[in-house]
C-alpha cells in the first residue's frame, strides 16, 4: 500500500541496543532540557501502576475511533518496539484495551503512545506496561480504516519518526532522533552530574546563587 493515507512502510534500522540502554536511566525533564526544551508531548497521562518507558518507536496514524492499522501494526512490531498511535488527539472512542495490552506484551512490545483514548484502565493501572494516552472511555473503536504504519506521527505536538528512540516517565513521553540521540544523551550525563551537585551543595549549605545577580543587577 502506497497511498498517503492508507500506506504500510517497511521500518527503518534501530538504534544500537548500548545507545537505548543510555536512555533506561534518563530522565524525561533532563532530555527535553538537552533538545531546548520544546521537544515532548502536551497532554498524555500515564496510565500504567509504574514502570520508565524506553524503545523504537514503530508509528501508527489511525483515524479517530479506528484501530485497524493498530492491529496490523502488531505484524511488524520487533521486541523492543514502542508503538506510537496518532489518533488526532481524538478522545470519543478507545483505540486499544486490555486484550491489545495482553497481546502487545506476548510480542516483546515496550509500551504504547497514544495521542487518544483507551478503555479498560484499571488493567493498565494494576500493571506495569506503560501506556500514555490522553484519556479512558468505555466505547470501543470500529476496524475499518484507513490508516498508515511507519510514517511520521504527531503526538500531543511533538512530532515522532519511525525509529525515533521514545522514553517515557512520571512527567510525561518525549522522542530522541535516533541521529541525535548519541549527543542528547551526552548532554544528559552532563546534566546530571551538574544536578547531582546542586542537591549535595543545597544540603551542605554552599549552593551557589551567583547567577542570581546578573537578573537583579540593581538588587
Amino acid at each position: 500500500m502506497t497511498a498517503p493515507g492508507s500506506r504500510i512502510q517497511p521500518p527503518p534500522p534501530r538504534p544500537a541496543p548500548d545507545l537505548l540502554d543510555g536512555f533506561r536511566t534518563a530522565a524525561t525533564a533532563l532530555i527535553s532540557d538537552n533538545m531546548s526544551r520544546i521537544v515532548g508531548a502536551v497532554g498524555l497521562q500515564p496510565f500504567h501502576r509504574a514502570g520508565h518507558l524506553v524503545g523504537t518507536a514503530l508509528t501508527v496514524r489511525t483515524r479517530a475511533g479506528d484501530n485497524l492499522y493498530i492491529h496490523k501494526a502488531f505484524d511488524f512490531a520487533r521486541p523492543g518496539d514502542v508503538l506510537v498511535i496518532d489518533g488526532g488527539g481524538d478522545v470519543s472512542q478507545a483505540l486499544v484495551g486490555e486484550i491489545m495490552m495482553t497481546y502487545a506484551k506476548t510480542l516483546g512490545i515496550a509500551g504504547f503512545v497514544i495521542d487518544g483514548a483507551i478503555r479498560d484502565a484499571a488493567a493498565f493501572r494494576a500493571g506495569d506496561f506503560p501506556c500514555f494516552a490522553r484519556a479512558a472511555i468505555h466505547k470501543g473503536p470500529y476496524k475499518n480504516g484507513p490508516g498508515e504504519i511507519n510514517v511520521p506521527v504527531t503526538i500531543g505536538g511533538m512530532v515522532v519518526a519511525p525509529g525515533d528512540i521514545i522514553v517515557g516517565d512520571d512527567d510525561g513521553v518525549v522522542a530522541v532522533p535516533a541521529a541525535a540521540a548519541a549527543a542528547v544523551l551526552q548532554g544528559v550525563r552532563a546534566q546530571e552530574a551538574r544536578e547531582a551537585k546542586a542537591l549535595a551543595d543545597i544540603r551542605a549549605g554552599t549552593y551557589d546563587r551567583s547567577w542570581l545577580k546578573a537578573a537583579f543587577p540593581q538588587a
